[in-house]
């Protein structure tokens, strides 16, 4: 399985409310969030990792820069102005076929991630399996319509009578999606959460995958949150 991580963003809630490391190195368990996921995929039978980081993030990029992996690590340091524009990039690097991306702050257990990728490596009839989850922790969620089966039939902003997913962070794909990303791109649509519509509106056949509990990392109460989550 290939991998790519998402760590462009600049952090700055984290940074206003007294947090002095770049949020890719906030530790978690002792371990930077990004050290703790590319452990995680590296023990998920990662076959290279790709991550991208803002052109400001020296010090992530030096972490990043003297790791030595047993896959290809491939960097892109570039500033982007939204999520799905970071996966643009990204998409330039990641090797063709199955792949997973994460967003660096979204936070998991390790034997659900695995069980999750399991289930995407032997799917043979799915587009995309995106991790969802009715755990709802993020401000601004993005709610997930699905089906009697857990296919995905729309990407909402807000809830309605008998919503029980949101969006986890976590989407894995087949390298088929890049012709939509590049889509997107090319008429000026801006956000990873547009993306996932159009990829609906294309005709992809997503499965959602449920995970019971997945917490993002976006204040500072939120570490000692993910901490507790981690250790429970």
């Amino acid at each position: 399985m290939n991998y790519a991580i998402i760590a462009a963003g600049e952090g700055s809630r984290l940074a206003h409310e007294g947090v002095t490391k770049p949020k890719p190195l906030v530790e978690l368990q002792g371990e930077p969030m990004i050290g703790r996921l590319i452990n995680i995929m590296l023990r998920c039978n990662a076959e290279s990792i790709s991550i991208i980081v803002n052109e400001h993030m020296t010090e992530v990029r030096q972490y990043l820069e003297r790791l030595t992996l047993p896959v290809p690590l491939n960097l892109v340091v570039k500033t982007t102005p939204s999520s799905m524009h970071s996966l643009w990039h990204l998409s330039r690097v990641i090797p063709n076929g199955k792949f997973c991306l994460t967003t660096v702050d979204t936070i998991f257990r390790e034997e659900d991630f695995k069980e999750y990728i399991d289930a995407f490596e032997s799917d043979c009839e799915y587009d995309g399996m995106w991790a969802v989850t009715p755990f709802v922790d993020d401000e601004k969620p993005l709610w997930v319509e699905v089906d009697d089966n857990m296919g995905i039939t729309a990407f909402r902003d807000k809830a309605w009578e008998g919503a029980k997913y949101v969006s986890g962070g976590v989407y894995a794909m087949t390298d088929k999606a890049f012709t939509v990303l590049d889509d997107c791109i090319e008429r000026g649509i801006s956000r990873m959460r547009n993306f996932q519509r159009a990829l609906v509106e294309a005709g992809f056949n997503l499965q959602a995958y449920s995970i019971d509990k997945i917490v993002d990392v976006d204040h500072a109460d939120d570490i000692a949150t993910a901490e507790a989550f981690l250790a429970g």
